[in-house]
């Protein structure tokens, strides 16, 4: 053990840098170890323990180091020998830190305690000589008490008597001087400390009336006391008194013993003066207020002046007349009263509210008008103060509402007027800025929309925030939420925007003249979008921010979309036939003012069939930046070099043969018919897909059918025949690569040069070869 009792800093580097505690387990491992070498229990009691006889037992009495090693080198090879000497001395500078640490730790303690008692030496001398000088000042006390006590022992009585004549003089005093006081008090108002004086001294000048200068002062008294009486009746009257002093002229009158029925009736009477005052103040500012007012400012007003005043009135009827139950439903009366009528007041500013600027003002307003009111309820309950005010709370929340669905539409609709102004803006110079295009106008119209559905929805979330005390009640939030900000702002709105859309379906509609086509196309593509992804999106997102409770019935976005669907279904079947309107009226004045069997032999293509191409192309590229390609069937080879005359066809070859006879015609007419019964039928006014090439087939065939019509009414010459044949060569040229079908186009300019032939004087066809060349030049 001595190398373990070494000064402190005398063991290894390691040893020296660390702290004395480094761990609680360290000292629990090394406090274990000294009480298993002393042999104590957890209770540090001494336990015994059988000794062991072996002399291998290396913790054992009778270990032998010698019989321990040749056991040893017997038993164990070099490599174990070698492990057990690197454990055995591992195990040695273990306990050898563990020892050291504990040496530490002690004599730490021992200079700490070494330290601590020389304090304590030094405390306790000092409490000593205080003790002293204590017990010294405890003896002279003692001393001089006993000196007075000593000195009036004899006058004890005495003294004892001269002041309880001392105490009556000084009652005595008081109740002669009572007037004189009383008086002061009424001449400085001093109604309150009147009365207490007058109250302290009654039962005295009652008991000792039979004397008469007690009744003298007694009469004084009552006189004075009548005449104070009589100034606080006066305050009943005055318009002047505020709620608080006339609550306090009561509780005086009802001390002077005044008769509570009529007391009541006063304080309600002047009370009533006061809210009506009050009323009257909001109906004026109610009159002269002007758009640029706040209705939060006069809610505020409101609760700051009426209600506070209509509280502070039952707090102080309350507390007057406690005892006094059947003034109750008296109370109740005169509050609902006065309550209905601020009520309406503040319904009809609420209602007046135009602006939907900041929301915060007036939803604070009405937080602290329904806080206000929840104060009412406890003052007086069973009141129906607090339902009313929390209806118009409601109420107030579902006009903002209806205001910013207003507001909502009224930028849609202004949006729009925005647009069909870009639409109409001429187009000006290459260099110079152009207007935006049609994916440019949509992108635009649609983020502002989506932005300002945002903008509503954040100021109509402040309702529902969390320091607002009405905006968890069970009778407002979830109706607010479901019903109020989903269904009749949200779902209004959206509906709102398909319906108007359907509205510029109308020929001409209350728009001042009819609608432009690409605003057509827009609107058609802007429903389609909220078909697939905008609706869901502003309604999750509403739901989310909301958190809407769908216990009652609520519109469903597969409705939405579907009512959505319908009306970008109708705008795009509208576009195809204005788009096919405008062209079948230029085809159909041409036609019309075009004498045809006059006409000189054709040399080039007219210029309205050029018109034609040129505006279907333009549809094309106008159409081709808001929808897809579409699908096509597969083209023949010779599309663009198929000739219509009166001989393209079988039934054509068989209408005009050599043979002609007068019998012909009812011949060529029958096969005709018949060849048109076994032919496709083709639906001009079909439902139209949502891609490029489905448009530009409605607005085709629409075209082609009114251009067929239109010669059906005619009558053509040679000349006259030839230039339809040129006319629908080149149509067939440029117009069957905008189609889903190709063989839709031939079918009907097939039509239109046989109908043509049929119309004809002299059907003489002209040589296709001709007819390439003129097409070809044109």
């Amino acid at each position: 053990w001595v190398p373990f009792c070494t000064a402190p800093g005398s063991g290894s580097s390691s040893d020296s840098t660390s702290p004395p505690d480094t761990d609680s387990a360290l000292k629990r491992r090394v406090h274990g170890m000294l009480k298993l070498y002393y042999g104590l229990n957890e209770e540090g009691k001494r336990v015994e323990q059988a000794e062991s006889l072996d002399p291998c037992d290396i913790n054992g009495p009778h270990f032998d180091p010698e019989v321990y090693l040749n056991k040893l080198r017997k038993e164990c090879s070099l490599a174990e020998l070698m492990d057990q000497e690197n454990c055995m001395v591992k195990q040695i500078r273990s306990l050898d830190s563990d020892m050291q640490t504990l040496v530490y730790e002690n004599y730490n303690k021992f200079i700490s305690a070494t330290d601590t008692i020389r304090k304590m030496k030094n405390d306790f001398k000092k409490m000593e000589d205080e003790m002293d000088c204590l017990s010294t000042n405890m003896a002279a006390i003692t001393e001089f008490s006993a000196c007075i006590s000593g000195t009036l022992q004899g006058q004890h009585a005495q003294i004892s008597k001269l002041s309880g004549v001392h105490t009556l003089l000084r009652k005595l005093q008081f109740l002669f001087e009572l007037p004189a006081r009383l008086n002061k008090c009424l001449e400085l108002q001093a109604y309150t400390q009147a009365v207490n004086s007058h109250r302290r001294a009654r039962c005295v000048l009652q008991m000792y009336c039979h004397m008469p200068s007690f009744r003298g002062i007694q009469d004084d008294c009552q006189a004075i006391m009548e005449q104070l009486a009589q100034h606080l009746r006066q305050k009943f009257r005055d318009g002047g008194t505020s709620a608080k002093e006339l609550s306090e002229c009561v509780e005086l009158l009802l001390q002077l013993d005044e008769p509570a029925e009529e007391l009541c009736d006063k304080f309600l009477c002047h009370a009533q003066t006061r809210l009506e005052a009050d009323l009257q103040g909001l109906e004026e500012e109610l009159r002269v207020s002007t758009a640029t007012d706040v209705a939060g400012e006069f809610i505020d007003r409101g609760c700051n002046e009426f209600v506070s005043n209509l509280c502070l009135v039952i707090a102080s009827y309350q507390e007057l007349f406690i005892n006094r139950p059947q003034e109750g439903e008296l109370l109740h009366t005169f509050v609902d009263s006065l309550a209905g009528r601020y009520f309406s007041l503040v319904e009809r500013r609420i209602q007046e509210e135009k602006g939907v600027g900041d929301n915060s003002l007036l939803v604070r307003a009405l937080d602290r008008f329904h806080r206000r009111l929840q104060a009412v309820s406890k003052l007086l309950p069973g009141s129906a103060v607090p339902s009313q005010g929390t209806e118009i709370v409601v109420q107030a929340a579902r006009e903002r509402i209806r205001q910013y669905l207003c507001a909502l539409q009224s930028f849609y609709l202004d949006s729009l007027t925005d647009v069909r102004q870009a639409l109409a803006a001429p187009r000006g110079p290459p260099g110079k800025d152009a207007p935006p295009s049609l994916p440019e106008l949509l992108t635009s119209l649609s983020n502002s929309i989506l932005n300002q559905i945002k903008t509503v929805l954040a100021s109509v979330h402040l309702f529902t925030a969390k320091d607002i005390t009405f905006s968890n009640k069970p009778y407002f939030k979830g109706e607010f939420c479901s019903q109020g900000v989903r269904e009749g702002l949200v779902v209004s709105f959206i509906k709102f925007i398909c319906q108007s859309s359907r509205q510029f379906c109308e020929s001409a509609g209350d728009r001042g003249g009819s609608t432009p086509p690409a605003l057509l196309l827009l609107l058609s593509r802007l429903c389609q979008d909220y078909e697939t992804s905008t609706i869901s999106y502003i309604l999750t997102l509403t739901d989310e921010q909301f958190l809407v409770q769908h216990h009652s019935p609520v519109t469903a976005v597969t409705a939405l979309c579907a009512e959505a669907r319908e009306a970008a279904q109708k705008l795009l079947n509208h576009y195809v036939k204005v788009q096919g309107l405008i062209i079948s009226q230029m085809l159909r004045k041409s036609v019309e003012t075009r004498d045809w069997v006059n006409t000189i032999e054709p040399r080039n293509v007219r210029a309205v069939m050029k018109r034609v191409v040129e505006d279907t192309t333009s549809i094309d590229v106008q159409v081709g930046l808001l929808y897809e390609e579409g699908v096509r069937k597969a083209h023949s080879s010779d599309s663009s070099k198929r000739t219509f005359s009166v001989y393209s066809s079988s039934r054509q070859q068989m209408r005009y043969t050599p043979s002609y006879t007068p019998s012909a015609p009812m011949d060529t007419n029958l096969l005709s018919n018949i060849h048109k019964l076994f032919s496709e039928r083709i639906d001009i006014f079909s439902p139209v897909e949502f891609n490029k090439v489905s448009v530009l087939t409605g607005i085709i065939k629409i075209s082609l059918k009114t251009f067929l019509e239109c010669v059906r009414l005619r009558t053509f010459g040679r000349y006259g025949l030839q230039q339809i044949q040129v006319d629908c060569h080149y149509l067939q040229l440029y117009l069957w690569r905008f189609v889903s079908d190709e063989n839709l186009v031939h079918f009907l300019l097939d039509e239109i040069v046989g109908s043509a032939a049929h119309r004809c004087l002299d059907p003489s066809p002209m040589e296709q070869s001709v007819i390439e060349v003129i097409c070809e030049r044109g």
